[in-house]
């Protein structure tokens, strides 16, 4: 179970030499020349952020240009925003990319899939603002980026629109789904006690609530015009979060969907649809003025991003420049160049951190902290001890979902039994069960749990099928029961979550072999 945690907030780092893999430091697109500006900033939490800013080199006298921020996915890097780019430059729209925190070169131990990336986005925003050269400020995500984009724009308002690529509506609704979609052996009784089992290792590793990460909520809130887009055979995250998020967004929308998986290149008319929107909500300034194309500059010499040198003189109106072919070969160059970092979910996760990062401490009973990578443990006795199952021994069918379940309540019942005796009380309640609890029925009813009994009143526990869902054995009274401790079992339909102790309660539906069970714990 460690290796599905690290799979989130841990996932392989995007590898890349910024030398080789960025656009070049001084390129030319169009008769224009472009320049890139390395950078590093800090964030609220001292990690620092690897970033690059792309600009034309002669910028407009007196006339503060617009930027977009490309936010990465899972796994990716600022070299994922060479695309953006290479589509937006061309509008004179400056492009800025980063590694979040925990991804690509940036400093950082974890991924936390937008709730610590929101704030590097701040820092980035708030360098920006600081310069004179930029005007207004968009966002273009994608995966992970799009969350974090929504999560941070529903919090500056200033933000003049975003592009939303592919963006989860609901984590933990995300992990159930590729459970199901990825095959993972588990049985979908257990996937709720994962997540939990999950939901906790996250909080202590990487300090966020998986439970915050639900951007429906975050759309209700956010008035940013935005631009959703989805791929229609995304199976990773699949379409309807993007409808979901979609129906719930209150500000100005559009969505598009298009052929394609999580990771497929975008297709030109959804790059098209991008370029079109942000030269709306950003209002960049008209390309005018002297190109700067020399055939014999030393640069041509190179061989460098030579299909992106075009002869055309740039064009004022920013259709004409969608309409030419160059920018298309300038796509398929940077994606030939290196390719858009893929988020996947691979059969075999493992952790990509270092030693130091994995090791946990020892908590005050000496006993390791964690549970052991092919553990996976529920809490079972008032939260103070647990039981574990090896991954290997996780059910697949339902002869094992049995066999566990069976464990569940002997755990239980032992529990109950030592509590029983240490005061000292004879026992009076038997527990029922179906005919696939006989055999454990036999070994745990020869030793009967008992109740304490308090102010006349009698508090009873009990492990029990209800009728309607199983066969039904017949009633048995210890010789110690009366009728009226049977009258108090009658009582026992109601809640029992107020005085039971740690026990299941196991039902058997009727129309399937599936098993659904509740804990009761006592806060006693």
């Amino acid at each position: 179970m460690e290796q599905f945690v690290n799979f989130i907030i841990r996932p392989p780092r995007a590898e890349y030499d910024p030398e080789h893999d960025l656009l070049e430091k001084d390129f030319m697109m169009k008769g224009r020349w472009y320049h890139r500006k390395d950078l590093e900033i800090k964030n609220s939490r001292g990690d620092v952020l690897q970033c690059s800013h792309y600009m034309p080199v002669e910028l407009p006298e007196g006339k503060p240009l617009p930027c977009v921020i490309y936010c990465h996915g899972n796994s990716g890097c600022r070299a994922d925003g060479s695309e953006a780019a290479v589509v937006l430059l061309l509008s004179n729209i400056t492009v800025f990319t980063l590694d979040f925190s925990g991804s690509g070169l940036s400093g950082g131990e974890h991924v936390t899939l937008g709730w610590n990336e929101k704030d590097d986005l701040k820092a980035v925003v708030e360098y920006l603002r600081q310069d004179g050269n930029i005007s207004l400020i968009g966002l273009w995500g994608r995966s992970m980026g799009a969350v974090t984009s929504l999560m941070y724009g529903a919090e500056d308002p200033s933000i003049a629109g975003m592009v939303l690529d592919s963006p989860f509506s609901d984590l933990v609704d995300l992990m159930m789904e590729l459970v199901d979609t990825y095959k993972f052996p588990l049985p979908k009784f257990t996937v709720k006690f994962a997540i939990q089992f999950m939901r906790r290792a996250i909080q202590k590793k990487a300090k966020f609530d998986i439970m915050d990460l639900n951007t429906i909520k975050v759309a209700k809130s956010s008035f940013v015009p935005v631009l959703f887009g989805h791929a229609l055979n995304d199976d990773f995250i699949r379409p309807h979060h993007s409808d979901r998020i979609f129906e719930a967004y209150v500000g100005d929308k559009n969505i598009v969907k298009f052929e394609g998986d999580h990771n497929s290149p975008r297709p030109q008319f959804f790059i098209d649809s991008i370029n079109i929107f942000f030269h709306n909500v950003l209002q960049p300034p008209e390309v005018v003025g002297p190109t700067f194309y020399d055939p014999l500059d030393d640069y041509l010499a190179k061989g460098s991003w030579s299909s992106m040198h075009d002869t055309t003189i740039p064009q004022s109106s920013m259709q004409t420049s969608l309409a030419s072919s160059s920018i298309s070969d300038a796509i398929n160059e940077v994606r030939t160049k290196r390719p858009m970092s893929r988020t996947d979910v691979p059969s075999n996760v493992t952790s990509n951190g270092s030693p130091s990062q994995t090791k946990e401490k020892e908590n005050h009973d000496g006993r390791d902290s964690s549970s052991s990578p092919d553990l996976i443990s529920f809490d079972m006795l008032n939260g103070d001890q647990d039981v574990e199952y090896h991954l290997e021994d996780i059910p697949s069918n339902a002869e094992e979902e049995e066999r566990m379940l069976m464990r569940a309540v002997m755990e239980s019942l032992k529990d109950l039994e030592v509590q029983s005796l240490e005061n000292k009380e004879p026992p009076e309640n038997k527990v029922h069960g179906s005919n696939a609890f006989k055999t454990a029925q036999q070994s745990l009813l020869s030793r009967e749990v008992s109740t304490s009994t308090q102010a006349n009143q009698s508090e009873t526990d009990s492990a029990s099928s209800p009728g309607d869902a199983l066969p039904s054995s017949s009633e048995s009274y210890a010789p110690s029961e009366t009728p009226a401790s049977s009258s108090e079992k009658v009582n026992e339909t109601g809640d029992m979550s107020a005085v039971a102790k740690p026990t299941v309660t196991v039902e058997r539906s009727s129309s399937s072999s599936k098993w659904d069970f509740n804990f009761f714990k006592n806060s006693k």
